[in-house]
């Protein structure tokens, strides 16, 4: 059986200012990196990791720094795993997105926003499909007996666990949330394939 835990990097400057991030290279706050502590200290206590994949976004190799003073891992940065190239929309508050781009907005258009890409960005469908190939390729190369670590972002966390649970993209995204540096832990048989879902957004370490 192999465990795998997704967890969700801390609390950046765009997020406390409501701001669409997609690739930009913002900071963890104060509390952001207080998060990503704890986060790594809930880890030491629960898991013994062997290794860790990571967006290579600044924020989450940001958390991955902070998780490395409290374990010691081999870590591997993946584009695979970054959060949603939003392209010329990047910087925008949320609320003002939702006004002046209704034609993006899931609650407003559903399918059809998530098949609709922004200008020189993605799709949520195209971040769908690069994330669960990643998983896909993960868990084919897994060992059996080892934990991996997977430090990544909201939405990729959330198409995961839709993907999981067989849901489509528009209810993933909108009925799930991932709070910072949040736990999602899963269990992989290699003798039958299956994936379990023991824990989600689990921020109690927060």
């Amino acid at each position: 059986m192999t465990t795998i835990v997704a967890a969700r990097h801390g609390e950046t400057t765009w997020n406390r200012k409501q701001r669409l991030q997609g690739w930009a290279p913002a900071p963890l706050t104060d509390l952001g990196r207080e998060q990503a502590r704890q986060l790594g200290a809930a880890l030491t206590e629960n898991y013994d990791i062997d290794r860790v994949l990571s967006s290579d976004l600044y924020r989450t190799e940001e958390t991955v720094e902070l998780l490395l003073d409290h374990f010691d891992a081999p870590v591997t940065f993946e584009s695979a795993w970054r959060e949603r190239d939003i392209g010329v929309y990047q910087g925008l508050q949320f609320d003002e997105m939702s006004e002046r781009f209704p034609e993006h907005d899931l609650e407003e258009t559903g399918s059809e926003a998530a098949h609709r890409r922004a200008e020189s960005g993605e799709s949520l469908v195209d971040v769908h499909d690069r994330v669960i190939e990643q998983w896909e390729t993960t868990l084919a190369e897994c060992e059996s007996s080892e934990t991996i670590l997977i430090v990544t972002h909201g939405g990729p966390i959330r198409l995961l666990l839709g993907n999981l649970k067989d849901i489509d993209i528009v209810e993933s995204i909108m009925e799930q949330s991932q709070g910072y540096c949040s736990i999602n832990e899963f269990e992989f048989d290699h003798e039958t394939g299956a994936v379990r879902i023991v824990s989600e957004n689990d921020t109690r370490h927060c």
